[in-house]
């Protein structure tokens, strides 16, 4: 059995996180765009929000999903790369969601800004992957980015030696100007 095996088989027992998996945007552009209608393992080479990961944070990610599963815990992607069309929907949704284009940037980048659309960022599930990451990441270079995004992880290889760097409030343009 492959490694990616018995992670399958977990993610069909594992609860689906509480975001919109049936949201216009993730119906109408699809897996191909990035969308992850369920948590899928580190090891889908098939799903392009996996697959089109940054190497190097994709080979992060699967060595502490390794050491992860050694304590019991398994690491989940919930989203990941994402096309710039995908992003662009995505941040539409929020503004209509939160009310203002400022309020919506706080959890939504805009595709030229957006770590998922180059593939450098990676956001985890379930909860108890999160809080291992956030105890072990940095051996990984794996950092929290934003402290309102418990699940958004970018690769910082200096982490390993230095840990992560402080998080910015979120994902905000004014936020990121001012640490």
């Amino acid at each position: 059995m492959s490694r990616s095996e018995p992670a399958r088989t977990a993610a069909h027992h594992t609860p689906v996180p509480p975001v919109s998996s049936s949201s216009p945007a993730r119906r109408a552009l699809g897996v191909a765009h990035g969308a992850v209608p369920a948590p899928v393992p580190v090891f889908d080479d098939e799903t392009p929000a996996v697959a089109n990961l940054d190497p190097a944070l994709l080979g992060a990610l699967r060595r502490a999903a390794i050491d992860a599963e050694g304590d019991g815990v398994e690491i989940f992607v919930n989203g990941g790369w994402r096309s710039r069309e995908y992003q662009e929907q995505l941040l539409r949704e929020a503004i209509a969601k939160y009310g203002s284009e400022e309020e919506a940037a706080r959890w939504v980048s805009t595709p030229d800004r957006s770590a998922h659309v180059s593939g450098d960022a990676v956001d985890v599930w379930p909860p108890a992957a999160r809080a291992w990451l956030s105890e072990h990441g940095a051996r990984y270079g794996l950092c929290q980015i934003y402290r309102n995004e418990p699940w958004h992880y970018e690769l910082r290889p200096e982490a390993v030696e230095d840990g992560c760097p402080p998080m910015f409030a979120d994902a905000s343009p004014d936020s990121r100007s001012r640490r």
